[in-house]
């Protein structure tokens, strides 16, 4: 029977680089399969990996309907065996729905990958009906490492290297700064532990941090 197949981790964790490599492995095998992505930092249309890998892959915007991509693309004659589903956490619940769909209706594998919460720490929506959904989810093994060497958990959005924990949502990291909105400086993501999301402590405050007198997170008593 087909899957629903949920991957998932925090940035940096190689969930891109998977997506590839699954791709990579059933298409070596003869089957056919579609890529989808989600506004990824690469472009439009582009499954791209930290690495510097990339491939063509179709963009998945709020309305796009996957059950009638697929039924269309099956009685027109084309052959799909699996879907490769990358930056999931942008879709909506509705097309996570589909997906699932898509799997138990129509037999095709659903390999989504995607990270859980944003940079507030909450849930996206897609990623909690994945969990909810899928026959298995993965956390993937690769660990990505907070700048103090510990375990990164947590996802953090920076502004000119300042962390921020309101915002929009959905923002594409690693850009420059918005010409029309100059206000907003320029967007960067950074994985860190949770003792260091909950003090806002980047790694460039902590660099800052160590070239200072005063290095702690908060004031002491016996310092007054």
């Amino acid at each position: 029977m087909a899957e629903l197949a949920f991957f998932t981790g925090t940035m940096d964790c190689g969930k891109s680089t998977l997506a590839l490599q699954m791709d990579h492995n059933h298409a070596a095998r003869g089957r056919i399969g579609r890529i989808f992505t989600s506004q990824d930092r690469a472009g439009p249309a582009t499954l791209s990996s930290r690495l510097g890998l990339e491939t063509d892959a179709l963009e998945v915007s709020l309305d796009f309907d996957f059950w009638r991509y697929t039924v269309d693309t099956l009685t027109s004659g084309g052959r799909i065996d699996y879907l490769v589903c990358d930056e999931t956490q942008f879709y909506t619940p509705w097309q996570v729905e589909q997906l699932a769909r898509i799997a138990d209706e129509l037999q095709i594998d659903v390999f989504a990958f995607g990270v859980l919460t944003d940079f507030r720490t909450r849930l996206f929506p897609a990623s909690a009906r994945l969990v909810e959904l899928a026959d298995r989810t993965s956390v993937l093994q690769v660990q990505a490492l907070c700048w103090c060497g510990q375990r990164a958990t947590h996802n953090a959005r920076t502004i000119d290297g300042e962390m921020v924990t309101e915002g929009e949502v959905i923002v594409v990291g690693d850009t420059e700064p918005d010409p029309v909105d100059q206000s907003r400086g320029e967007v960067g993501y950074e994985v860190l532990c949770r003792q260091h999301h909950r003090r806002t402590m980047t790694a460039a405050r902590a660099k800052a941090a160590a070239l200072s007198p005063d290095v702690l997170p908060f004031e002491s008593e016996a310092l007054r």
